[in-house]
């Protein structure tokens, strides 16, 4: 069984320039990294020209879709049924984007499946990351 979840999603980038209509993103999830999630941008979409990766709570982009949470760097939540609103802030400024909640629903449904809700703990080696901390510490 893979250990990576990638998605690709169609997102919609509120108020863009230059205006693309819609953005090939991915979202990406690692059992070796259970409790995250990541989203990333293609270049072309960025102001930077370069690909743009966030990293942030799976359980976020869960409650997000019901109601407004995050007071963050990334702050999610539910417009209406079918459409989900990510927004994503940096000195730079914020990009703002919309995704069918369908999509975000059944990525998660994914990363449940291979680490479900709640178990996360149980895929981190506390002794292995413990002991590179020390390591590093000497």
């Amino acid at each position: 069984m893979s250990t990576v979840i990638e998605q690709p999603v169609e997102a919609r980038l509120v108020a863009a320039a230059p205006r693309m209509p819609s953005i090939p993103a991915k979202l990406h999830y690692d059992r070796s990294d259970p409790f995250a999630v990541r989203m990333t941008f293609p270049a072309p979409a960025t102001l930077e020209g370069v690909e743009v990766c966030w990293t942030f709570a799976r359980d976020l982009l869960a409650a997000g879709l019901h109601e407004p949470e995050g007071h963050g760097d990334v702050r999610v939540r539910p417009y209406g049924y079918e459409r989900t609103v990510l927004e994503f802030h940096a000195p730079e400024g914020t990009a703002v984007v919309h995704v069918r909640s369908h999509e975000i629903r059944r990525f998660l449904d994914a990363t449940s499946a291979l680490v479900p809700v709640g178990l996360e703990h149980l895929q981190l080696d506390m002794d292995h990351d413990l002991a590179e901390l020390i390591r590093d510490a000497c």
